[in-house]
């Protein structure tokens, strides 16, 4: 039996991943805000310390996967709170994880990114250098200060940046025999959706977010996708990202892959 550490596995796509892994035989180790093994706010630097620390205590240093699913939408105020969850709240857990994790049974790692993370190019995303320099203070001054604009730049920057981070640390895990991927999501059924389309800026453009299957995602559908990265069938999958988008990006951006 594996053991694989989860973040953001209480709802959404988190949830119905646990339920497809724990279904295969795996033993999962959860980290949210509630409703987990690990409960910590991955939204501030003392909260990911919280994490890791009680989550290697729990694993007691054994840990075979790793799947990264916390994550916060435009709608969330401030916006400073998106980037810290979604970039920071992922990569710190990475990084933490990988010395461990290079121990474990055909080990690999999954971070759910998104298909917005295609549409701001990294040479024009306002929050990379930040990123890369690992200012979180930084990257949270220029969202807040961006009025209207903030929720759409902390998510698409900071899921932009974090395929980036993913993608750059492709060499040195592969050194360490940890595969290592993303999945981009287009518009899933989940409550982060769900609460976006209520909230009076987002919930048009939201709405309209359909792809040419002419209807949104089940969690179910990406839980199927991360189990196949995270079982031996991709035991040759690494540094790659994986859209499930009902065909938008494509729609979008034909000629661009």
């Amino acid at each position: 039996m594996s053991t694989i550490v989860m973040s953001g596995c209480a709802t959404g796509i988190g949830a119905a991943t646990r339920k497809q892994l724990e279904a295969a035989g795996h033993k999962i180790v959860g980290i949210d805000i509630r409703d987990a093994e690990v409960i910590a706010d991955l939204s501030t630097a003392d909260g990911r310390k919280k994490a890791i620390a009680d989550t290697l205590e729990k694993c007691a240093g054994s840990i075979d996967g790793v799947v990264l699913c916390a994550g916060l939408g435009v709608q969330v105020k401030p916006s400073s709170k998106v980037t810290s969850v979604n970039y920071f709240g992922a990569v710190e857990l990475l990084d933490a994880f990988l010395p461990v994790l290079e121990k474990g049974h055909q080990p690999a790692a999954v971070v759910i990114s998104s298909v917005a993370s295609a549409h701001l190019a990294w040479e024009k995303n306002p929050l990379a250098a930040a990123f890369e320099a690992g200012d979180e203070a930084k990257a949270g001054a220029i969202v807040d200060g961006a009025g209207e604009q903030g929720g759409n730049l902390a998510y698409a920057g900071s899921k932009n940046a974090l395929t980036v981070a993913v993608r750059k640390r492709v060499n040195a895990w592969g050194k360490a025999g940890v595969r290592l991927n993303t999945i981009a999501p287009g518009a899933t059924d989940t409550p982060l959706l769900q609460a976006g389309l209520k909230d009076p800026q987002y919930s048009e453009s939201i709405a309209k977010f359909l792809p040419p299957l002419g209807r949104r995602a089940e969690p179910s559908e990406m839980a199927s996708v991360i189990a196949f990265l995270m079982s031996p069938a991709a035991s040759y999958v690494h540094g790659a990202q994986i859209v499930i988008d009902g065909g938008i990006d494509a729609l979008m951006r034909p000629t661009s892959f």
